[in-house]
């Protein structure tokens, strides 16, 4: 099965080509192995905690265990970013008043939240939706006069879901 990462990447962040991932993974038999214990496999060999996830995730891909965009709960998810002028504050009241008074996204009613929280390097603004889904706006600084805007929608059923809301995403970020 195909993987979502090239192997030029693998290579470059790891060190090592997808090769000899794969050899000494299938060597240890980790096809046997769940998600958290591919991970210890990889950290045991000296590989950072970021690429024993991603290289765990690429090994569970080509076992065809999973496919691009899926968790290891067999849930998917969609993120969908901008980057607007101003602070993060700025970014905030755009994301509120772009779903000022909204009840449903893509009539899917909220069932609970929204929930706004800060820290001093994020901005946070979630709710989950009836449809079980839970949506996350993660807003940092991303230079003086720049704020990233990330929207992560959670808890997709499928990948058709995934496209739908990207596409659903992208649209009311490109309407604000």
């Amino acid at each position: 099965m195909p993987i979502s990462m090239s192997e030029a990447a693998i290579e470059k962040g790891s060190s090592q080509s997808w090769a000899h991932w794969l050899a000494l993974l299938t060597a240890r038999q980790a096809e046997q192995l769940s998600h958290k214990d591919i991970a210890l496999l990889l950290a045991e060999q000296g590989v950072s905690p970021w690429w024993c996830q991603m290289l765990a995730v690429q090994f569970e891909q080509h076992l065809g265990r999973r496919v691009v965009g899926q968790d290891c709960s067999g849930s998917f998810s969609v993120s969908v970013n901008k980057t607007l002028s101003g602070s993060m504050d700025d970014a905030l009241a755009f994301w509120q008043q772009l779903v000022a008074g909204e009840q449903a996204f893509a009539d899917i009613p909220l069932s609970r939240g929204p929930d706004i929280s800060q820290t001093e390097k994020w901005r946070y603004w979630r709710c989950g939706l009836a449809d079980g889904s839970r949506l996350n706006i993660n807003i940092y600084q991303k230079a003086a006069d720049k704020a990233a805007l990330s929207i992560q929608h959670e808890k997709l059923e499928s990948e058709a879901q995934v496209e739908f809301w990207r596409s659903y995403w992208k649209g009311r970020l490109a309407a604000g």
